[in-house]
């Protein structure tokens, strides 16, 4: 039964993000930097009222990786938004989640871990398919491909800093670190291009915030009743959210090629997931 709950949560969250994820893309008239601020203030806030009330120190205790950790996951929503501008959502969501092919690959150069035959071959799988999204996908430029490419790479980056972390510092901390560097990074940048909302733009900005606090609490709240092994490639339901608010806000147009790309790439990598859980 808790089983079932958390493959519910995780569901919902990544129904919640792809809205996210929509809700950016639609309000591409506010730059990428405004953007990321509203995403993050709202976040912020409560995490940093969480701390304060529960006296759970705010700096922590690993301060340098912390640190890191949050301008890591800053730049990786920031390079995340703006490729939101330069292709179909779809797409987008699907090559940011590489990152674990780049975590393998960072983790064999500098931290000398060994992957398996098996995993290789899973990861060429995913590869072939980033080839046949960027190959077939007309709306996807080099520009582009490169920016959300290089989003992957920081959130590998992140997902190595917060496992170095480990436990030591409470998630409501790391959560912090983010949101506050996040928010920050969106401030300064909108001093440069900051455009006055009005009306209902001010809700569909402040509902990022919003939008990703309840996604957020969510998967962490699902990981926590269910095991990792059975929870984690429900996460690639995202892409399949994706695809449809594009096609259905958006009038997105996926040739068959690139669908099969879009396939391969959750393939692969939902193999990986498992096999690193599940060892099966």
């Amino acid at each position: 039964m808790k089983d079932h709950k958390a493959i519910y949560l995780m569901v919902l969250s990544t129904l919640l993000f792809a809205v996210m994820s929509t809700l950016v893309k639609y309000l591409s008239q506010f730059g990428t930097f405004q953007l990321v601020f509203f995403r993050s203030i709202g976040t912020l806030i409560f995490t940093m009222t969480y701390l304060v009330y529960n006296k759970i120190p705010v700096l922590g205790s690993q301060k340098k990786l912390l640190f890191f950790r949050g301008l890591s996951g800053a730049a990786s929503m920031v390079l995340f938004f703006s490729a939101l501008h330069f292709m179909a959502i779809g797409s987008a969501v699907t090559l940011r989640y590489t990152a674990p092919l780049f975590v393998a690959l960072l983790s064999v150069l500098f931290l000398g871990e060994k992957i398996r035959w098996i995993q290789w071959f899973f990861f060429l799988i995913a590869f072939g398919g980033v080839v046949m999204v960027k190959g077939f996908d007309t709306s996807i430029s080099f520009l582009g491909f490169g920016i959300v490419i290089l989003s992957a790479v920081t959130s590998a980056i992140t997902y190595m800093l917060i496992s170095r972390i480990g436990t030591r510092d409470h998630h409501m901390v790391i959560i912090n670190y983010f949101m506050l560097i996040a928010t920050l990074a969106g401030a300064i940048g909108c001093l440069f291009e900051w455009q006055m909302p009005h009306g209902i733009e001010w809700l569909q900005l402040l509902s990022l915030g919003v939008l990703g606090l309840i996604a957020q609490v969510l998967m962490t709240k699902a990981f926590q009743i269910g095991p990792a092994y059975k929870i984690a490639p429900y996460k690639y339901v995202e892409v399949i959210f994706s695809l449809g608010f594009g096609i259905a806000v958006f009038f997105d147009i996926y040739s068959f090629f690139t669908l099969i790309g879009i396939v391969m790439i959750v393939l692969g990598l939902v193999l990986n997931a498992i096999y690193k859980t599940k060892k099966f």
